[in-house]
Parts: structure tokens; sequence; C-alpha cells
């Protein structure tokens, strides 16, 4: 299901014993542009501190209750390594909090989620932060509450300004950059892919895309009241002469 990040903020988190807060932001990564973290409000409980949830740990979502259930219990989250409210994530934070979740690290390998393109959760203990022969990248993480609002230039020009995210909740892949392009076309917003991205200036909060203005503004109008549906996604590949993620994604799953 592909879904707005926006939306799911506020969403209720429930674990195995509980509730432990509300969907606060996102940290994702600028290099697979995947959903690394779920940052959680707790309110009074933890107090002081962030709490992060892993994708692995995120069973399922239900859009009618507005709910994420939570494949943890309060205690394992209490007892997990801590890190400060507003603190950056380092990465020995994560190692840590991999480690003792059980988790396979996903910085150690080509794929999304390091040694495979899918997000799998059942893996045996032999393969936990396993690295055979890979090199490991220092994922630097970004909060998507953060990136709104940064400014997103073609080849030729400026466009607008990132407006949201939508994300896959089957791999937590960042599908697309939602442009809100209303200093330029009134009322309207487009869909960039992650890959169409040529690179990011974090300093100055823009991003560049390989595309021309004149192939952002001719693209298919995205609309947030519409079912994001596979034929709008084919589309939209077909404007900008691009091979769909999801026969990329097949191919990959097919070598791991």
């Amino acid at each position: 299901m592909l879904i707005n990040t926006s939306s799911l903020k506020g969403y209720k988190l429930n674990c195995l014993d509980g509730e432990i807060g509300s969907v606060k932001d996102f940290y994702f990564d600028d290099l697979h542009w995947a959903i690394r973290h779920l940052v959680a409000e707790s309110g009074t409980w933890l107090s002081g501190r962030q709490v992060l949830i892993s994708p692995y740990a995120l069973k399922a979502i239900s859009v009618e209750d507005k709910n994420i259930v939570v494949n943890l219990t309060k205690k394992q989250i209490e007892d997990s390594p801590s890190l400060l409210t507003d603190q950056p994530v380092s990465h020995q934070f994560e190692s840590d909090a991999f480690s003792y979740y059980g988790w396979p690290v996903y910085w150690n390998g080509p794929y999304i989620w390091g040694q495979t393109a899918s997000l799998t959760r059942e893996i045996p203990d032999t393969q936990v932060n396993r690295n055979p022969g890979g090199k490991e990248w220092d994922p630097n993480l970004r909060s998507a509450h953060d990136v709104v609002g940064h400014r997103v230039h073609t080849t030729d020009g400026e466009i607008g300004h990132i407006d949201d995210f939508i994300i896959d909740d089957h791999d937590w892949a960042v599908r697309y950059l939602v442009i809100d392009t209303r200093n330029w076309w009134p009322g309207r917003k487009v869909l960039i892919a992650p890959q169409w991205i040529k690179r990011i200036s974090w300093p100055e909060s823009k991003v560049f895309v390989y595309l021309t203005t004149d192939m952002v503004k001719h693209s298919p109008t995205y609309s947030e009241d519409a079912l994001l549906t596979r034929d709008y996604e084919t589309a939209l590949y077909s404007h900008y002469n691009r091979h769909g993620y999801w026969t990329e994604d097949q191919n990959a799953k097919s070598l791991v």
C-alpha cells in the first residue's frame, strides 16, 4: 500500500501489551531512500528520550482505526538503548539497537535492506549482523519533517518545494516526493521519484533533479484525494521514459 507520511502522523502505536504513543516523524536514509525509523510521541512515558521503532517491528497498519501494530513489548522498548530527545541518530546507536533487538542490519549490503531486497522479518539468528564480504556504508538519516519545504530545482529552474513523501508499507521504501508547485502552477502537485534526483544540497535545503521544467509541468497531476493506482504510476514513469520500480524490484529480488 502506498501512503503519505503526513497522513500517518498521529496514528496510535499499539505494542503487544498496550499503547506506547503516536507517530510523530520518520527518519529515512538518502542512499536507498527507505524509512529506517518511525519516531514515536510517547508523552510522559519514557520522557526525555526518543522512542524509535524500526520497520522490522511494525506488524500492520490499520487506516480505518488509524493505528499501527508494533511487535514489541513496553519492557523491550524501555530497556532498549537510550537516545536523548532531539539528539542525532548515530551509527553507533543504531548498531546497539539492532543488536539489542536481534535484527539484521540494513547497512551491510547492496540492497535496500542490506543482504535482501525486501523487508524480511523472519531471519535466522545466524544471519543477524552478518556481512559476508560486503562493505558497510554509514547511513545518513534525515527527518521527513525537516526535509519538507526544501526547494526543488530542475535542470533549468526552480519548480516548487517538497510537501510530503509517499512510502510503500511493504518494504518502507520512499517511492515519491510530493512536490508543491503552487508558485508556478497554482493548485498543482506532482510526484518525483528519488531515483530522478541528481544531487541534494542539504546545507542549502535544495534538491536538484535530472528533469526539465517542461517535463515536470506536463507530468500527470497528483491529487491526494485520488487513489494512487498502478495505472497512474505507469503513466508517470512512461511520461519520464523510465522503468517502473516494480520491475526493478523484481529483478533485484531474483538476484538475492
